[in-house]
């Protein structure tokens, strides 16, 4: 009963946490509680009030935070939704500045955790306008900074990350207060640019800040996972990323570096020539919404050094048709992935198109070497001085472009390798791939949306072609014959 003494005591913890998580959120009042925010992250988001005041811009801004740092993201964008039309409220306000900026800056949180980079960026544009002390400009630069890496707009992200460094400094703020959002933005940012020695600096400084925080610990970790595959570790690092997506650390991760994590691994597959494990790593997984991670992007990838170019085309024609709700980062590369498949297919006026369309984004974002990983290099080259050629105002570019072409594209002529999981099919590397996680069988037919008599079929055909009768020998041969 709601006059219950239980049920006092729940009402008054949950507002207990509520009014500390508020006030944490930003520096200078020490870091959240751990408890609280698991706690509000189960609480269910109330209805939108008749009449927002900073009581319930605190409680709803507490909310969303905390389903955004631990990882509870069930509802999506929806729960946005309900309370905002793009950024602005749907009820009518009486707000302080105070308790509408933490009330924005945490929206644009929760958007960034789901991968929404563009509403991420607008909220923390609109929670600065509203922030009236340093604490609250720092929190919406840092909502800001995220943002923009998400969606690849670097340098606009840089200029945030940097205006946040410089107000936390001046503010002497202790060390472990610095947002996890900006950590993220630097990965992001860092692994474009394949700045290997500024990503590799990441996992330390991070280790420093927040030590103990398990999300800390597993983003730091799939930071080096990244450093790996530039400096080339391609078998460290798939070892890496497999205990990271498969073992315990999994259930205190964030969504968006587990899919972060899943496309280097494919990357990691494609840099030694086995596209269709890449393919098979992908297989059960579906776009976000808003593309902040693309797997369509991450397979196109595989399908052109597999010379499956009308599959290409079919796999990204999605992407296309959500161009304005698509992210940036991975929209540019499903241009240049387009663009060549297209010139393979003989339809060069498309494929100019889609070149061009990607080269004026990075006329406008900056260039950046993440879109041109394991593209052909001299194919990529003659495709990009054939759309300069007609289009001189984007001849600057090439130069920076053919550097980047030099130290991230593949040669031409580059073969697959001999090793390869022997006999399987698509499905069945797919299937494989999850036979290493500690998911029941049950468990991975829901995921992939078939009968638990399907999976067992195909993983008695697969113990049938690896020549073993039980699931860890199974996992012990693939690992083998992966190494």
């Amino acid at each position: 009963m709601s006059g219950t003494p239980s049920s006092i005591d729940v009402r008054a913890t949950l507002h207990a946490a509520v009014v500390t998580t508020a006030i944490r959120l930003a520096p200078g009042h020490g870091i959240p509680i751990t408890r609280h925010l698991a706690l509000l992250a189960e609480a269910e988001t109330p209805a939108p009030p008749a009449m927002w005041t900073d009581a319930s811009a605190q409680t709803v801004g507490a909310l969303l935070a905390a389903r955004a740092r631990r990882d509870a993201l069930v509802d999506g964008v929806g729960v946005v939704r309900l309370y905002f039309d793009e950024v602005r409220l749907k009820r009518p306000a009486a707000l302080s500045s105070r308790g509408r900026a933490l009330l924005l800056a945490s929206a644009g949180e929760y958007c960034a955790a789901i991968g929404s980079a563009q509403h991420a960026a607008r909220f923390g544009a609109e929670a600065l306008l509203f922030a009236d002390t340093p604490a609250l400009r720092y929190r919406a630069l840092t909502v800001i900074a995220l943002g923009h890496a998400i969606n690849g707009e670097y340098t606009a992200a840089e200029e945030a990350s940097s205006g946040a460094q410089e107000i936390f400094a001046a503010e002497g703020w202790p060390v472990e207060e610095a947002a996890y959002l900006l950590f993220l933005a630097d990965i992001l940012t860092s692994s474009a640019r394949c700045d290997v020695e500024r990503l590799a600096a990441v996992p330390s400084a991070m280790a420093l800040t927040q030590r103990d925080d398990p999300y800390w610990t597993y983003t730091a970790r799939a930071a080096g996972v990244m450093v790996k595959l530039l400096r080339h570790k391609f078998a460290d690092g798939r070892a890496e990323a497999r205990e990271l997506l498969h073992g315990g650390l999994r259930s205190a991760s964030h969504r968006m570096v587990r899919h972060f994590l899943l496309c280097i691994l494919s990357d990691l597959y494609v840099a030694q020539g086995d596209d269709a494990q890449a393919l098979a790593v992908l297989a059960p997984y579906d776009n976000p919404e808003g593309h902040g991670i693309c797997f369509s992007m991450q397979r196109a990838t595989a399908l052109l050094r597999l010379g499956r170019e009308r599959e290409l085309l079919l796999e990204t024609d999605a992407c296309v048709a959500s161009e304005t709700e698509h992210c940036l980062r991975t929209f540019t590369p499903v241009l240049l992935r387009r663009a060549l498949a297209q010139q393979r297919l003989g339809n060069s006026r498309r494929a100019h198109q889609s070149m061009e369309a990607a080269l004026l984004i990075m006329q406008r974002t900056g260039t950046w070497a993440t879109p041109f990983l394991m593209l052909p290099h001299d194919e990529t080259r003659q495709l990009m001085e054939g759309v300069v050629a007609h289009n001189p105002e984007l001849r600057h570019l090439m130069a920076s472009l053919e550097g980047i072409l030099a130290r991230v594209a593949a040669p031409d002529n580059e073969s697959a390798p001999a090793y390869a999981t022997p006999c399987l099919t698509p499905t069945e590397r797919a299937l494989a791939f999850l036979l290493e996680s500690p998911l029941s069988l049950a468990e991975i037919a829901r995921e992939r949306g078939v009968s638990l008599n399907t999976v067992k079929s195909q993983v008695r055909s697969i113990y049938l072609k690896l020549g073993v009768s039980g699931r860890t020998e199974a996992i012990e041969q693939l690992n083998s014959v992966d190494a």
